[in-house]
C-alpha cells in the first residue's frame, strides 16, 4: 500500500543505545532525532535483550541463572499453551482489552517504552512519525531453545504461538503510540535473516518465514501502522521487497552491493510508495566508524543513489521515500562512539535533504 507518510530524507535510529539510564536514553533521541525518535532498548540492562525483552506472555518460559528457554516437558505445558491461545482470541475478537493483556509490554522488560511516551506528551507539538521495534518472527524463533537446546522455529505449535505474540505486542505498540497523532513505524529486527538459506536454518522454507512475516506486519497494518523490515547484513532481499512490509532496512554502508542486485524488486518497491532506510553510518566495526565523516557519508549515500536512479527513480523521489539511519543499533558500541553515531546520522541526513528541490 502507498503511504501518506514520506520521510523525505529524515533521520532515524535503529533501537538500542550504550546507556543504562532510560531518561538519558530518550533524551538523546530526541536531541538528535526529533523529527522521528523512537523508545530505545538498553542491552546493559539483561532483561532488554532482544529476544529476551519480547518473551514474556509465551507458554512454558523457564529461567536459570544462565538461561531462559521453553520447556515443554512441564506437567501444565498442555494447559499453558491452551491458555495462551484462549487469550490471543479474546483479544483478537474483543473480549479482552489488549492493554490488559499477556500481550503488553510491560515497563519491567521495556522500561524505555514507557519513558518514551512520558517524553512525548511534553512535547510542545507532536513529532513528523514515531517509531517502536520488535524482534523479528525468525530472530525470535531461531533465537528461543527449548529444554533440549532445540530453536522453537522447529516446533510447530510453538513457532506460532510465538509469531502471534509478536503480533499482539506490535499492535500493542501502534494503539499505544496513536495517540500522539503522527504516523507510528515498528521495524521489525531480522538480523538472523543474513543466515537463511544457510545449511544452519536448510529445512525452514522461504514460505514459512514470508507467511511469519506477513502475520507480524498486518497486525502493524491493522492498527494503520507503518511496518519496516530491518536486516543488518546480506539476506534474500525478495524476502522484504516482495512482502507487504511499507519500509526495506538495511546497512547501505556495507552491503549495497548485494542490495542492488535485485533491481526489479527494488524498483517495484519504490514505485509502489513504499520505502528505504539506508544504514549509512557504520556501527559494526569501530574503525570504519572511527573513519567516518559527514562528508565521507554524503558522496557514498549519493554513489549509491545513482545506482538506484538507473532503475528509473528520479533523485528526488528517492530522497523523498528514504529514511537516514545508522547500519545497526549502537548498543555494543562505547557511549563516545554512539555519540558520533546520532551526530553522524544527524548531518547525514540533513545534507542529503538539501538536494530535494
Amino acid at each position: 500500500m502507498e503511504s501518506a507518510f514520506q520521510p523525505r530524507g529524515l533521520p532515524a535510529l535503529i533501537g538500542s543505545l550504550p546507556l543504562a539510564d532510560h531518561v538519558e536514553a530518550c533524551q538523546l533521541v530526541l536531541e538528535y532525532t526529533p523529527q522521528i525518535p523512537l523508545w530505545i532498548q538498553l542491552p546493559a540492562h539483561k532483561q532488554e535483550g532482544m529476544v529476551a525483552q519480547f518473551m514474556p506472555g509465551l507458554p512454558g518460559i523457564c529461567s536459570t541463572a544462565d538461561r531462559v528457554y521453553i520447556d515443554t516437558d512441564l506437567d501444565n505445558f498442555e494447559n499453558d499453551i491452551l491458555k495462551f491461545y484462549e487469550d490471543y482470541i479474546a483479544v483478537v475478537d474483543g473480549d479482552t482489552d489488549l492493554f490488559e493483556s499477556r500481550f503488553s509490554l510491560s515497563e519491567e522488560t521495556a522500561r524505555g517504552f514507557f519513558v518514551f511516551v512520558e517524553s512525548l506528551k511534553g512535547l510542545s507539538s507532536p513529532p513528523i512519525a514515531v517509531k517502536g521495534q520488535i524482534t523479528g518472527p525468525f530472530t525470535f524463533c531461531t533465537g528461543i531453545l527449548d529444554q533440549n537446546k532445540k530453536a522453537i522455529i522447529y516446533d510447530a505449535q510453538l513457532k506460532d504461538a510465538a509469531v502471534k505474540l509478536l503480533a499482539l505486542k506490535s499492535r500493542w505498540q501502534v494503539q499505544q503510540l496513536k495517540q500522539f497523532d503522527c504516523p507510528v513505524i515498528i521495524f521489525l529486527d531480522e538480523p538472523a535473516l543474513a543466515g537463511f538459506g544457510s545449511s544452519e536454518f536448510i529445512s525452514i522454507s522461504r514460505d514459512d518465514i514470508a507467511q511469519s512475516l506477513a502475520e507480524v506486519i498486518a497486525a502493524v497494518h491493522a492498527e494503520d501502522g507503518l511496518a519496516g523490515v530491518h536486516v543488518c547484513a546480506n539476506t534474500d532481499w525478495t524476502l522484504v521487497l516482495d512482502s507487504a512490509a511499507d519500509i526495506v532496512s538495511f546497512d547501505a554502508y556495507s552491503y549495497f552491493d548485494r542490495f542492488i542486485l535485485y533491481s526489479d524488486p527494488i524498483k517495484a518497491f519504490l514505485e509502489a510508495g513504499k520505502m528505504i532506510a539506508w544504514g549509512m553510518v557504520p556501527t559494526l566495526k569501530a574503525d570504519e566508524l572511527a573513519n567516518a565523516t559527514t562528508e565521507s557519508l554524503v558522496n557514498q549515500w549519493h554513489q549509491k543513489a545513482v545506482q538506484v536512479e538507473k532503475l528509473g527513480i528520479d533523485l528526488d523521489r528517492l530522497i523523498t521515500q528514504s529514511l537516514i539511519t545508522p547500519s545497526c543499533g549502537a548498543g555494543s558500541l562505547s557511549i563516545q562512539q554512539a555519540l558520533k553515531v546520532l551526530k553522524l546520522t544527524r548531518e547525514v541526513s540533513e545534507q542529503i535533504r538539501q538536494n530535494i528541490t
